[in-house]
């Protein structure tokens, strides 16, 4: 061994001065300037501006525009869900010029309280209309054949709340709020924030929120285009069906084991095997028609029954069994939509039970919203949390989008966004101005892996949200 190798080792390799300050102006979250260059592209702040410019009441603080940006960036970065880390933020250097506001329009946490704080039921109603408005955005550039359409409820556990108006028991044995949600794929399309002792099938939430839905889609995207809905027994109701029926749409809703199910399925002949996407798992099912005694006529009911879980076989009686109610193949108007799109498929018992089987992708949006927000809500006024909640929910849907039209040819679409923040946001930069112009500085290895210069040409080339 050579004798200066210990030498070479110690000398100039490790910090040997004391730490000190710097006057560069240095970030650590490089990415959210191709988000907020992305939310400028779609012109979605001047959709938003005119939204909710009346709750500005005066010339004063911080112009909405600048605060809503400020939001939307704030629920990407995910450093902190706490109000006070705006005071951090605002303190920051580089922020400002990194999101595209001046620095003078920086919010403060009591800025942000306050703004909250003049939330109104008619407001927060709308971040429904907003949210359609992001759902047939994708629909118009994704084009799809068959919209398939996920309701169901999310149970947002603030147990530890000190005092939060509407926050009331929930059926998971924890106090906090009980929103219904209806999802396609992991964008939200319309939600209802409810309190936590509301039922997921409350009222007439749910019906509502079908009328309104389908009539946005045969308006503003298509006529013809079939549309199925799934729900869990949650939804086990007759006016739904009923609803779904009149708008001919199709359902699939699990079912109930009643008394008189369990022994139509007992006395059924015809039995066949389903196997699950992953293999592990192998079904038997049956078909038959069943009425309940409230109900006005019999529906399509699909009983399955688990026989074999990877190589263990499954003593029948241990709580495996399902029931599906459908009236897709009962030769209504769905049906003629679903052969005419080439989806016939979908009208079979076999792809029924494994669409329904698909449900669990819609409780991964539950999850990835939990993932990008959080559960607990900060404010104490219910319409101030309401309108909390909806910010989480339009900023995931743009999360969601942004990952398809910009990030998608170096990070996957389908993780998480502590996943995404990790990888992409949290990217450290130097911003420098140069003559009138501002340019922010990557390091070279982040430059080739992210390929920051091809995103920020998409980020300025997409496609606009049109209200």
């Amino acid at each position: 061994m050579p004798k200066d190798t210990k030498k070479s080792r110690n000398k100039g390799h490790r910090i040997s001065s004391i730490v000190t300050t710097t006057n560069d102006c240095l970030t650590n979250r490089a990415g959210l300037a191709l988000f907020s260059t992305y939310l400028q592209g779609i012109q979605l702040m001047p959709i938003m501006e005119n939204m909710f410019r009346t709750m500005r009441k005066n010339k004063k603080g911080v112009p909405v525009v600048d605060l809503l940006l400020q939001l939307l960036c704030f629920f990407m970065d995910g450093t902190s869900h706490h109000l006070t880390w705006f005071d951090e933020l605002k303190k920051e250097k580089s922020y400002a010029p990194l999101i595209g506001c001046k620095p003078e329009h920086l919010a403060s946490s009591h800025a942000v309280k306050r703004f909250f704080g003049v939330f109104s039921a008619h407001k927060v109603r709308l971040f429904r209309y907003l949210l359609q408005k992001v759902f047939l955005w994708r629909l118009k550039i994704d084009q799809p054949a068959v919209i398939e359409l996920g309701i169901d409820s999310m149970v947002l556990d603030n147990n530890d709340a000190l005092k939060r108006e509407g926050v009331e028991p929930t059926y998971k044995k924890v106090n906090g709020f009980h929103p219904v949600q209806m999802n396609w794929g992991r964008y939200f399309v319309d939600a209802v924030f409810q309190v936590g002792s509301d039922h997921s099938n409350h009222g007439q939430t749910v019906e509502m929120m079908l009328y309104n839905i389908v009539a946005t889609i045969r308006e503003s995207y298509r006529v013809d285009v079939p549309i199925i809905v799934r729900m869990d027994s949650g939804f086990y109701d007759q006016k739904l069906f009923k609803i779904c029926e009149s708008l001919h749409i199709g359902y699939i809703c699990g079912g109930k084991l009643y008394a008189n199910v369990k022994k139509a399925a007992a006395d059924s002949t015809s039995w066949s095997n389903f196997n699950s996407l992953n293999k592990k798992e192998i079904w038997k099912y049956t078909d038959f028609m069943c009425q309940q005694d409230t109900w006005d006529l019999a529906r399509r009911t699909i009983y399955s029954r688990m026989i074999q879980h990877g190589r263990q076989l499954v003593v029948p009686g241990l709580g495996t069994d399902s029931a599906i109610i459908t009236n897709l193949g009962m030769s209504g108007l769905i049906d003629e939509l679903l052969c005419q799109a080439g989806a016939e498929n979908l009208l079979s018992a076999h792809d029924i039970l494994g669409n329904y089987h698909q449900r669990g992708n819609d409780e991964l949006a539950n999850r990835a919203i939990k993932n990008f927000g959080e559960e607990q809500l900060p404010f104490k006024n219910f319409y101030a949390n309401a309108a909390w909640y909806f910010f989480m929910l339009l900023g995931n849907n743009l999360f969601e989008s942004f990952k398809e039209d910009v990030s998608v040819s170096v990070i996957a679409k389908t993780v998480y966004a502590d996943t995404f923040r990790r990888q992409f946001i949290d990217t450290a930069a130097k911003i420098v101005r140069n003559g009138k112009k501002l340019i922010m500085k990557v390091p070279t290895a982040c430059f080739e892996r992210l390929q920051f210069d091809k995103l920020f040409e998409r980020c300025l080339n997409v496609t606009v949200l049109q209200c």
